[in-house]
């Protein structure tokens, strides 16, 4: 896969989806394609049960793909064999892409920008791994890393765009 990954770390409440909500079109301004993968702890399902994909999914088809002429999407039952990040990544059209944004598997070996805010649970330092390449926060750090502010999404647009030139 030659698309870039970057992963968007941090604690449950510290605003990953919201950063990345203002992020993306801003990317996207700037000419940049972006994918995103997302990880939840949460039990999903992303058909509406009683519509057919869904009635014959739960019949037993192990993979369904369901498109109109706006979107597709492929749903694949895995239960007991989840899916690496670089699997999952893999399943993405990288020839129309020039980026993955990564929301969540912060445990992963990939480029990252963890976030960090005053007052959300977990330490900064809990997040640090030799894979983060900038730290985007509301406090003033000390760190060896570029140090963006968590509430200018315009500056964490800008510097991942500089990282993917320097690519």
């Amino acid at each position: 896969m030659s698309v870039r990954l970057l992963a968007i770390s941090a604690w449950s409440g510290t605003g990953k989806t919201t950063l990345l909500e203002q992020v993306i079109p801003l990317l996207k301004t700037q000419g940049i394609q972006s994918g995103l993968i997302k990880h939840t702890h949460h039990q999903m399902d992303i058909d509406t049960p009683g519509k057919d994909s869904y009635l014959l999914r739960k019949a037993g088809a192990d993979q369904v793909i369901v498109a109109s002429n706006q979107r597709w999407a492929l749903m694949v039952e895995s239960p007991n064999k989840p899916l690496s990040l670089m699997q999952l990544a893999s399943q993405m059209d990288s020839s129309t892409l020039d980026l993955v944004l990564v929301e969540g598997f912060k445990d992963e070996p990939v480029p990252k920008i963890a976030l960090w805010r005053r007052g959300v649970k977990g330490e900064i330092k809990d997040l640090l791994d030799q894979y983060v390449i900038a730290v985007a926060t509301d406090e003033y750090m000390e760190l060896n890393l570029p140090i963006l502010d968590i509430n200018q999404p315009m500056q964490v647009a800008d510097f991942i765009v500089q990282w993917l030139k320097k690519r």
